[in-house]
């Protein structure tokens, strides 16, 4: 039968062996163990997944896994950094001290979390446009970085606490480059090899991922932009050199700026009475300093000094919590590292009068008498401590490194140098904003005790002369009242004098600079 059929049973199974071992050889198979490119789903013949399969991920790969798993712990190290710089701010760590109030840093900290937290939201839609973004981010970033090593006082301001914020933000910049790169290209290869082709159709889902993420690190390009441009203008600022010297004091912490006029002594050696000048809510220069000059100017008086508070003008920026009673410690460091001993008339203005009667009380021998100006009084202590006024304080020191303000003032308005360091743009500089904060925070505890101390140490028979802003004492009834508390603050009262029509800054009304040179030579020659 095999025969008549042609075929032959033994003859064929004979001849599938012979020919089974040299396919084997022509064609043989390797066995390879699994790995990141082996397919999760069987093989079979002419099968391709759908592009919107979820098998089809760049997460099939341990490379984007792993630099996801880097990223979040990143996030973490970002996170715990940005939090220790927003306590600094209120409260300064051991070393976390810096001189320039600290707001770039906490800018450069807040940045770099951002762009970490946009990285892992949109992980897995990478984008070419994002990374073109990222990296025109990093190149001002690192501008920024080299302004701050190579411009000296800013990076004396910034310490170690803004150089490692500055460079954390420009280390995670070109971490998230990477990161969107590799991703992109695991992508791309997985679609090839489970779906047969690189995918150009994306879904609604990813287009508005792409978009989403995009936006963002725009809006953190626009950012940088405005650091870099304020730090220019610092920069400049900077190069302003200071009218006095600067004394290092606090253990060499920070430097305030200390500045006098005239001889110590006359024509016979004998020590001068020295007019020492506490300025208000602003810097001195150019507001009561003016004034002052124009005395000295007339040979009313021989010798004046003034210094600016930590802070503002060219003083920089003490450690947290800061209250009157450390800035009249500071200052007699100052004085006494500057060789100066009195004796002296102490003029004050708004709130400086809290502190020059704190450093009154601490030095009564040294002291022949007090010349406030239109001062508070401790019982309105909170109005600078008011909750609302300190976190508007809080914001405009967080928004202060994008400098808008600064931008008008410098490009628009044409302001100088001058104007933004001690002028009528002081006001906008983020060591005032974070002195204002420091005395904002502890007006009603520190402050409040220390100054109620000081009036019980304070001599009885101290000279003291009031004169109050006629405005203000006709428009509010707790500042007059204020004001009359002031004028029993010794036995020796001599002179309370309100000034009609007077503003706060009482020496811009002629009769008042009249009345305040009249009774400021009243004190210096006072027996």
């Amino acid at each position: 039968m095999g025969r008549l059929w042609g075929s032959n049973p033994s003859n064929g199974e004979d001849q599938h062996h012979d020919a089974s071992p040299s396919r084997s050889e022509s064609h043989p198979r390797e066995r390879r163990e699994p790995d990141e490119r082996t397919s999760l789903l069987p093989r079979e013949a002419h099968h391709h997944l759908n592009p919107d399969d979820p098998a089809v991920s760049p997460y099939n790969l341990l490379s984007v896994r792993s630099l996801r798993w880097v990223s979040i712990f990143l996030f973490i190290i970002a996170v715990l950094w940005w939090l220790v710089l927003l306590v600094a701010t209120f409260v300064s760590p051991p070393g976390f001290h810096t001189r320039g109030g600290g707001w770039f840093g906490f800018a450069y900290s807040t940045l770099a979390t951002g762009i970490l937290l946009v990285l892992l939201l949109f992980y897995a839609t990478p984008s070419k446009t994002e990374r073109v973004v990222l990296a025109t981010l990093f190149f001002f970033l690192l501008v920024d970085t080299i302004i701050i090593l190579v411009a000296y006082p800013i990076r004396h301001d910034e310490n170690w606490v803004g150089i490692v914020s500055i460079v954390w933000a420009l280390l995670v910049t070109a971490w998230a480059i990477i990161c969107d790169a590799v991703v992109e290209y695991g992508k791309r290869e997985e679609e090839e090899r489970l779906t047969g082709r690189i995918e150009t159709r994306h879904s609604f889902r990813e287009w508005c991922s792409v978009f989403a993420g995009t936006i963002l690190i725009t809006i953190f390009l626009a950012v940088t932009i405005l650091f870099t441009i304020n730090l220019s203008i610092c920069a400049r600022d900077a190069t302003l050199a200071p009218p006095g010297k600067l004394y290092f004091v606090d253990s060499n912490k920070y430097r305030v700026h200390v500045n006098c006029i005239g001889n110590k002594t006359n024509s016979n050696g004998h020590k001068i009475t020295t007019v020492f000048i506490e300025g208000g809510e602003d810097p001195v220069e150019g507001r009561i300093v003016n004034w002052v000059d124009e005395v000295y100017n007339n040979n009313t008086i021989q010798r004046y000094c003034y210094w600016d508070r930590p802070g503002m003008a060219w003083s920089e920026n003490a450690p947290s919590p800061f209250s009157a009673g450390a800035a009249a410690d500071a200052l007699s460091e100052a004085l006494r590292k500057a060789d100066e001993e009195g004796p002296w008339v102490l003029v004050s203005h708004g709130v400086g009068g809290i502190y020059s009667r704190i450093f009154a009380s601490r030095h009564t021998v040294e002291i022949k008498g007090l010349l406030l100006i239109d001062t508070l009084p401790e019982s309105l202590l909170h109005r600078i401590a008011s909750p609302s006024r300190g976190f508007l304080l809080w914001v405009r020191g967080v928004i202060y490194p994008l400098g808008i303000d600064r931008l008008v003032s410098a490009i628009i308005l044409q302001h100088n140098r001058n104007d933004r360091v001690y002028g009528r743009d002081a006001y906008q500089n983020g060591g005032q904003i974070k002195y204002k904060l420091q005395e904002n925070l502890v007006a009603t505890t520190l402050t409040n005790n220390e100054i109620i101390a000081a009036r019980g140490i304070l001599p009885r028979d101290m000279p003291v002369v009031v004169v109050s802003s006629g405005q203000k004492v006709k428009k509010d009834k707790e500042w007059n009242d204020g004001q009359r508390e002031l004028s029993q603050l010794t036995d020796k009262l001599v002179a309370w004098d309100v000034v009609n029509g007077a503003p706060h800054e009482v020496w811009r009304n002629s009769h008042g600079k009249d009345i305040l040179g009249e009774r400021l030579v009243q004190l210096v020659n006072y027996n």
